[in-house]
């Protein structure tokens, strides 16, 4: 009686629990309701299979109990039962799966005048390419890709020309317009996954996958890898902004396009030295950094991602934070760069100075340091070199003390919660593995212990 007892109380209340639960679908964003409907389905289905099971057992065990001088018929096959239970079962698995292929056939037909959007994915980042005014992608290979190159633009391609790249983890899309997403992977599986859009779809190494949605809101959606590709999976987030088609076309002309990006003028060095004046006031003349004014050493720095911090302090995104003191202070000196031409300039000729490697400063146990590293390897590099496609810095053969104090900011969530700084968002995930102070200062103690030969050290 006990487990009938139990068999009853767990039916009821697995239905109960599901119409009364708080955790259900995020609300809808696109035109894909029909998608709910068939998981709408599904649960009705297999609730009530679920539930006729359960009740079925538990009547099963009273009706059929243990009695003194009772036995029990061997019966080998019931053909009127066999056939009830192949007909109830085939209309139970039709149920489920027509209005899904239904919908799958309304997946993969996108409309003709589609948006198209392509997304790149790679260990653990989301990049994006648009169409120019030429409504064309130009062509792209492996064989092209580099760090000045990582969607592996073709030269050669005159489509790919206007091509706008974007190496942000947001995607923003016009309201009411139907987006192709065309998906490809550079590296391993992932998965392109939206809730609110109700469709997702794996990129698979050397394919091109694709789905369609229509956004049906305005707002900002959590952009999730919903396929285990490392390490780092949970880090590999991203956002997609729906706009007003007006603020939308807005925003997309302000966008630098492939050819743009390659017919920069190059930097000027002597008008960057006369700049970083202002730099070297605390950073050093070298720019060998200064603990004393809590100045970090710049040079060696890769080039991208000093021109990206001093866009993030520029704009509010960096150095606004009520415990972020020292970040404050620089706030100021990043708005005497007047743009990117000025911050382009004063990187360059940061790029000219010796890359001396400074002290050790940091005591902890490398050993222990090298078990954790592995995680930061994986974007970092495995000597910390820094990697422009993960958009992560170089560590090793920088100050040691600034990388401890980032890493302390970006786990305690002084660094990395702007909405506006993605990639910090995506280390403040990170840094989360380092629970005190001493597990910061293993991992920096095994970046001083990794040996990258740098210009000016003996070959």
């Amino acid at each position: 009686m006990a487990i009938a007892l139990a068999l009853v109380v767990l039916a009821l209340g697995s239905v109960l629990f599901h119409f009364l639960s708080p955790w259900y679908f995020t609300p809808i964003a696109s035109n894909w309701q029909a998608i709910d409907t068939t998981i709408g389905i599904t649960f009705w289905v297999t609730g009530a299979v679920f539930v006729a099971l359960s009740l079925f057992m538990a009547w099963a065990v009273i009706r059929y109990r243990h009695r003194p001088g009772s036995h029990a018929q061997y019966q080998p096959e019931n053909k009127k039962l066999e056939w009830w239970l192949l007909i109830l079962t085939a209309v139970g698995v039709a149920a489920m799966l027509a209005p899904g292929l239904v919908v799958w056939s309304q997946v993969v037909h996108a409309p003709q005048d589609a948006r198209v959007v392509e997304v790149v994915a790679q260990q653990w980042h989301w990049s994006y390419r648009l169409p120019g005014q030429d409504g064309k992608l130009g062509r792209t290979h492996a064989r092209y890709m580099s760090d000045a190159n990582p969607f592996g633009m073709s030269p050669t391609d005159p489509a790919g020309r206007d091509d706008i790249l974007l190496s942000t983890p947001e995607l923003r899309v016009p309201l009411g317009e139907p987006i192709k997403l065309l998906l490809r992977s550079k590296d391993v599986l992932h998965n392109f996954a939206i809730a609110e859009m109700r469709v997702k779809m794996d990129l698979v190494p050397g394919l091109v996958t694709y789905f369609w949605f229509t956004p049906t809101r305005t707002g900002s959606f959590d952009l999730l890898c919903e396929e285990l590709c490392g390490v780092g999976h949970f880090a590999m987030r991203g956002r997609l902004v729906v706009e007003e088609p007006a603020a939308y076309a807005a925003w997309l002309q302000q966008q630098p396009t492939y050819a743009q990006l390659g017919d920069r003028p190059a930097p000027d060095v002597t008008i960057g030295k006369g700049l970083y004046a202002v730099c070297a006031a605390c950073h050093g003349a070298h720019g060998e950094g200064n603990l004393a004014f809590n100045a970090p050493k710049l040079a060696g720095q890769n080039a991208w991602y000093l021109e990206r911090q001093l866009h993030l302090y520029k704009s509010g995104a960096r150095g606004t934070h009520e415990r972020d003191r020292f970040g404050k202070t620089m706030a100021p000196m990043a708005a005497t760069l007047a743009d990117a031409r000025a911050i382009a300039d004063v990187v360059a000729y940061i790029a000219t100075l010796p890359d001396t490697r400074p002290a050790n400063t940091i005591i902890g146990n490398a050993e222990k340091g090298r078990a954790r590293w592995a995680t930061c390897a994986s974007c970092h590099g495995a000597e910390g070199q820094g990697i422009a496609a993960t958009n992560a810095p170089r560590l090793q053969g920088m100050n040691d003390w600034y990388l401890a104090r980032q890493l302390t900011n970006f786990r305690d969530g002084v660094r990395g919660v702007h909405p506006q700084d993605i990639h910090g968002g995506q280390m403040a995930l990170v840094s989360g593995m380092l629970k005190d102070e001493a597990a910061v200062g293993d991992i920096v103690a095994y970046i001083n212990s990794r040996g990258i030969r740098t210009k000016g050290e003996a070959q």
